[in-house]
This record gives C-alpha cells, sequence and structure tokens, in this order.
C-alpha cells in the first residue's frame, strides 16, 4: 500500500494533534467550571441545611421544628421551588417542606463526612441538587422533659438544578462549537503553511526535472532552501559529480576502446594490403599471416580483459576458496613471461616464503600475479631485476612486485589504475600494452576485499597488495 504524500501527513498530523490538545483542554475546563458551579451550589445548600439544623430541639421523644417557612419562601414552591426533608438516621420521615407536596426526597446517609451532595431527577422531572447533613438536635439541660442522648437526624436540603445544568450544558455546546471553529480555521491555516513549507520541496523537484545526461554539469542551488534540506542537496549535487565521472569515463571509455581496436585492424589491414600487392612465395604469405595472427591474438586479450571488467562491474564473478601456496603460485605465473624476461636479460627474484599458505581464489590471483608480471616485464629497463615478496600484516597479508627502470612521475602515478592509461602518451606501443592489466588487478583485488597502492622508491616501481583473512562461512 502506497504511503501517503508527505503533504496529508503533515496536515493529518497538525490538525490531529490540534484536535487533542482542544479536547483536553475542553475537558479541563469543562470540569474546573462545573466543579466549581456545582461547590459554590452546595455550599449555599450546606448554608441552608446548618441554619436550618440549628433550629432543631429535642424534648423527651419529640422533636420540635422551629424553623418558619415565611423566612425562605421558595419552600413554599414555585417555579424555581426549593425543598427540605427530615429523617430519622433509620430512614424514618420525620418532616419535609410544603413545596414537596406528596412526593418525597431521595434518600440518602452521608457516610464518613458532615455532608453529603447527590444529584437526582424527582418524579415530576426536577433536576434538583441535594445536600443531607447528618447532626444532633438541641436539648434544653434546664427542662425536665430533656433527653440525655438525644437522636440522630438526617436533614437533606434540595434546590432545583436546572438552570445551573442549562449554564452547564451552555458551556459544553459554546465550547464544542469553538473548538470545531478553531479546528476549521487550523486546517486553513495548516494547508496554508503546509504548501508554503513544502514549496522548496517542489523547487528542487523542478531543478532535478531540468537535469539530463547532456548536461550533468548542472548542480542543485543551496539558496532559499531550509536547514533541513541543506543535507539533501548537497547530497545530490555529489550524486550529480558521480554521475558525471561515470559518464565521462563511460565516454573516455568508449573513445579508448575505439582507438585500441582502429590500431590493430589498422595494422592488419595494412600487412593484407601490402602482401595483396604483388605475388609472394609461402614464406613471406606465412610471415604475413604470422604477424597478423599476432596482432589478432593480442586484440583477443584484450577483448577477454574487458569482459572480464564487465563481468566484475556487473559482480557476476564468484571466488573458489582454497588454500594456496602463493610463493608456488609465482612461479607458475611467471613462466609464460620467462623467455620474454631472458631476452631482455631482465633477472626475476621470487622471495616468497615456500611455507607460507593463504586461503583465497587461485583464479583470482594468478590474474592478478600475470597481469603484474607482464606488466613488470614490459616496462622493466634492459638488464634490470623484477623481485616478488610477501609477509604478513596484523591479520593480512601483503604481497610486493617491485621492478627497476620506473621513469613515472608522482603525478602520472595517480592514473595507473584508469582504464587505457599508459605511460606513453603518443601510444607508440599499442597493439601490445593497452591500458586495461592494472584496472583489472584493482577490480579484482578490491572484490578480494584487499587494497592495492603503487609507490616508486628510489627509482623503482612497487605494487604493494593488501589482502584481508576470509570471512568465516566464505
Amino acid at each position: 500500500m502506497p504511503m501517503r504524500s508527505l503533504k496529508s501527513r503533515l496536515m493529518y498530523g497538525m490538525i490531529g494533534g490540534m484536535a487533542v490538545l482542544l479536547i483536553g483542554f475542553d475537558l479541563i475546563v469543562y470540569h474546573a467550571i462545573s466543579r466549581t458551579l456545582f461547590s459554590q451550589f452546595d455550599s449555599s445548600l450546606e448554608s441552608v441545611a446548618r441554619i436550618m439544623s440549628a433550629s432543631v430541639e429535642q424534648d423527651n421523644n419529640n422533636i420540635n421544628f422551629e424553623f418558619d417557612v415565611k423566612m425562605m419562601p421558595e419552600f413554599a414552591g414555585g417555579t424555581r421551588a426549593a425543598y427540605y426533608e427530615f429523617w430519622k438516621d433509620d430512614g424514618t420521615p420525620i418532616a419535609k417542606s410544603p413545596s414537596l407536596g406528596s412526593n418525597d426526597l431521595v434518600w440518602f446517609k452521608p457516610e464518613n463526612h458532615p455532608h453529603t451532595s447527590k444529584s437526582f431527577v424527582m418524579k415530576d422531572g426536577r433536576s434538583v441538587r441535594a445536600v443531607a447533613v447528618n447532626f444532633l438536635p438541641r436539648t434544653e439541660k434546664n427542662n425536665s422533659n430533656a433527653v440525655d442522648t438525644p437522636q440522630s437526624i438526617i436533614l437533606m436540603v434540595a434546590r432545583d438544578a436546572g438552570n445551573l445544568l442549562e449554564h452547564l450544558q451552555f458551556l459544553k455546546y459554546l465550547l464544542s462549537f469553538a473548538s470545531a471553529g478553531i479546528i476549521s480555521l487550523a486546517c486553513a491555516v495548516a494547508a496554508i503553511v503546509v504548501r508554503r513549507g513544502l514549496a522548496p520541496l517542489s523547487a528542487v523537484a523542478a531543478q532535478i526535472d531540468n537535469i539530463s545526461e547532456d548536461n550533468l554539469k548542472s548542480r542543485i542551488a543551496g539558496e532559499h532552501l531550509p536547514a533541513e534540506l541543506a543535507p539533501i542537496q548537497r547530497q545530490l549535487n555529489n550524486l550529480l559529480t558521480r554521475l558525471e565521472a561515470s559518464f565521462e569515463r563511460e565516454r573516455a571509455f568508449n573513445a579508448d576502446v575505439a582507438h585500441e581496436l582502429r590500431t590493430p585492424l589498422a595494422g592488419i589491414r595494412s600487412i593484407i594490403d601490402v602482401t595483396l600487392t604483388r605475388d609472394r612465395d609461402a614464406a613471406e604469405y606465412r610471415s604475413a599471416l604470422s604477424e597478423s595472427l599476432s596482432i589478432i591474438n593480442n586484440m583477443e586479450e584484450m577483448v577477454a580483459k574487458l569482459l572480464m571488467l564487465a563481468r566484475i562491474e556487473s559482480g557476476q564473478m564468484t571466488f573458489s576458496w582454497g588454500q594456496i601456496r602463493p610463493a608456488e603460485l609465482v612461479d607458475r605465473c611467471w613462466h609464460p613471461f620467462s623467455d620474454k624476461a631472458a631476452a631482455a636479460e631482465i633477472i626475476f627474484d621470487n622471495r616468497l616464503d615456500g611455507n607460507l599458505v593463504w586461503k583465497s581464489d587461485a583464479t583470482a590471483l594468478s590474474m592478478i600475479f600475470s597481469n603484474l608480471l607482464d606488466n613488470a616485464v614490459e616496462y622493466t629497463n634492459h638488464g634490470g631485476r623484477i623481485w616478488a615478496t610477501a609477509g604478513k600484516i596484523d591479520t593480512g597479508i601483503e604481497i610486493i612486485f617491485e621492478n627497476t627502470g620506473n621513469q613515472l612521475t608522482k603525478q602520472q602515478l595517480e592514473s595507473v589504475f584508469d582504464c587505457y592509461w599508459q605511460g606513453d602518451a603518443s601510444r607508440s606501443r599499442t597493439g601490445v600494452h593497452f591500458g586495461l592489466g592494472l584496472p583489472l588487478v584493482k577490480r579484482i583485488v578490491e572484490l578480494l576485499g584487499g587494497k592495492i597502492r603503487v609507490e616508486t622508491p628510489n627509482g623503482l616501481f612497487s605494487i604493494h597488495i593488501y589482502l584481508p583473512p576470509v570471512k568465516s562461512g566464505s
């Protein structure tokens, strides 16, 4: 299921959060106001109840009620009538206000408090709120009819709470409508704020839309962008820089491939054209074919390396791990170049420890060693030397190939791992070495998890290869 847009998520989040806060605010306000109003209402009822309880006297078994209803006309009845009723502690009614008529208040007894408040609906449908007070009537000490232990009496005073409930109902509606209005207004404000807040994203999207493979030099402007988008803008520009470099490498690669293939093909064509200018004997034809075959072999080697690079770049190269003796593998890789080295009086010295064993892929290491030795034989000076050494570093192993006759500058060393780069700027040796060996070596070393670097100490060309131990399970 696709995720909702960022705009809708921000809108829903802001409005939802505001709605929750408003509902919480309304509940707090309503509770506080209703509690205050009920407290004031109950206080007035309690005051009346205390006054009325003071007018009750008990002598012998008689309870005398000295309160005059005329003092508080609301107890006589009316639209906003008040009510009172006396009960014995066992719930037996004693007296009640004229406003009650044949009705009675709902009896309830204060528990663990001198007074208790309660709301209820009378039989005639009126909503009232009552306060019940538990007290002992006063007695006359000098009266011969006075009782030693007065009887506990419950007085309940109630009043019509319709007006109070109407006010609270109005407050409830007021808070509800006010909150709904605020949320509606907040929706409009949030829509404007979110639209303006997301406007930079639309601007960045428009800039990205205008970038194509033909204008990768364009960059996303960083002015007027909010701080949150600045990292995205920087990373996108970095990505464009990498893409531009990749496209440039691809264009250079295509141009180099065309150049490398054109030169040997031109050589083959030249040989054939010259051979066909006149009739020749078998030896001359054999010589022409042999020279053409040599060029074809070089082309085949270049195509094989190109295919290997393509396999590596596409992640299709797999390894078969096993225990290898690097010293023996170096000797086997040197054998195909020994005759050429002998012709140039080049001395090779394999200094690797014959007892050194390392877990790696034999095919991958063979390609690395063969390309490095081929490169060394080609560029070592006449009568020069080539040697290989190895040693363990930390948990890994470092293998070093060195040769004399180095003529590269430090600036040129930065390009030795670029495809088709050659120290011979004129490419006079094109068709023999085509600048793919060292790039191929670098890719394979990196696939093995290792690192490779080039140094030129004291006029030597030195390649250092570090290989880490194979992870368990590989």
